[in-house]
């Protein structure tokens, strides 16, 4: 038997969100899966829970890696619930199984995903979120996009270049 792979794009951000930030993480969820991308992330509620709606409203995948032992936290649009046990430590799975990652305003765990991301060349994209800067007050090589649709564009460039030889 034969599988079928997916590219993930891990979508971070905050477990409390306004609506602001809601609107956007459902049109990013929305707008990957129509490009048939999956999303993974921490798979609880706020912007998780409104990427994975969106994904889910266009017929997508989604994978939450959740922080608890129990796979009944996670929000009713995960279609893979994967418990951990790991609390905050779980950041690191969300950001390993993502091809890109894509950042929607967030905290401090937003902001060690990003870390880690870029620690591991994982291109990340940003719609009113961290840029950190590094020990020269440079800032770090994070694609800071206007919007979702232009992020979710520039993503889908990316993992096209990746996926061609020789790009």
């Amino acid at each position: 038997m034969t599988g079928f792979r997916i590219p993930l794009v891990g979508i971070i951000g905050p477990g409390r969100c306004g609506p602001e930030l809601e609107t956007l993480a459902y049109q990013a969820g929305r707008l990957l899966a129509e490009h048939n991308l999956g999303i993974v992330c921490g798979g609880l509620e706020g912007v998780m829970g409104a990427a994975c709606k969106g994904a889910i409203e266009a017929d997508g995948w989604t994978v939450g890696i959740l922080p608890g032992s129990d796979a009944g936290d996670a929000n009713p649009f995960v279609r893979i619930a994967i418990p951990t046990g790991l609390g905050q430590s779980r950041n690191a799975i969300v950001v390993r199984a993502a091809a890109a990652v894509l950042a929607l305003g967030g905290g401090f765990g937003t902001l060690s995903e990003i870390a880690l991301a870029l620690r591991w060349g994982i291109p990340v994209f940003g719609v009113k979120t961290w840029v950190p800067v590094d020990g020269e007050g440079q800032p770090a090589p994070i694609h800071e996009c206007s919007s979702v649709q232009v992020a979710v564009s520039a993503i889908v460039d990316a993992l096209v270049d990746q996926s061609t030889p020789g790009g």
